[in-house]
């Protein structure tokens, strides 16, 4: 019996804690980092907020939870993009396509995740996660290397700057969706053409970098 309720207490704490960490993203991609404040988030979760508190013991770390889970997610699909059975060439643009086309969807949280300006807790994780894309398309331009498809190089020194190359491209179209405090502003989005052209440049300043032969 005891063994038991104790079971049950912890499924009890750890979906208390998804809820916690799933509402607090939700809030994230409303109005990015700042949004996420202990109270709104405990109210958003339907718990106090010292409940808040026995999960996470302080904002910053709250919030580094969220930049961890949420950058996780995506990293999974780029790295799923960049290992499928194709030309490292063909890899390198759908991993490329993945990280944007994600963020062109999500803007408000990608610009969250890409240059928000955070707590250092917060900016360690996305140091972390960075080298984490980095040696995702190190591997592939190793590939690319062997296969000849890319000049000769130092992949990790190419990794490195694709992906700064990457969030850098991007902070500009994401920006306005940032750079306003009512979440509800009538901000519009670039329209399919504008992404087409945006993915077409991006792509091809990928290949660039690289020194893709074909």
């Amino acid at each position: 019996m005891v063994y038991r309720q104790t079971e049950n207490t912890l499924a009890k704490k750890a979906g208390t804690r998804a809820r916690i960490l799933k509402e607090a993203r939700m809030l994230v991609s409303r109005g990015g980092f700042n949004a996420a404040a202990v109270a709104p988030v405990a109210k958003h979760s339907g718990i106090a907020t010292g409940t808040i508190y026995r999960h996470f013991p302080s904002k910053a770390e709250l919030v580094a939870e969220v930049f961890k889970h949420a950058t996780e997610h995506e990293l999974s699909a780029v790295v799923a993009a960049t290992q499928i059975d194709a030309p490292a060439v063909e890899r390198l643009k759908r991993g490329v396509e993945t990280f944007s086309i994600r963020a062109l969807k999500a803007p408000r949280l990608a610009y969250a995740l890409i240059a928000e300006p955070v707590d250092p807790l917060v900016e360690k994780e996305r140091l972390s996660y960075r080298l984490a894309y980095a040696e995702a398309f190190e591997d592939l331009i190793n590939d690319g290397i062997r296969s000849e498809e890319f000049v000769p190089q130092s992949a990790s020194v190419t990794s490195a700057a694709l992906v700064g190359m990457l969030a850098e491209a991007l902070v500009g179209p994401l920006s306005p969706h940032a750079l306003t405090d009512d979440p509800e502003a009538d901000v519009q989005p670039l329209d399919e053409k504008e992404q087409q052209d945006l993915l077409d440049d991006i792509v091809a300043l990928a290949l660039r970098v690289v020194g893709a032969k074909h």
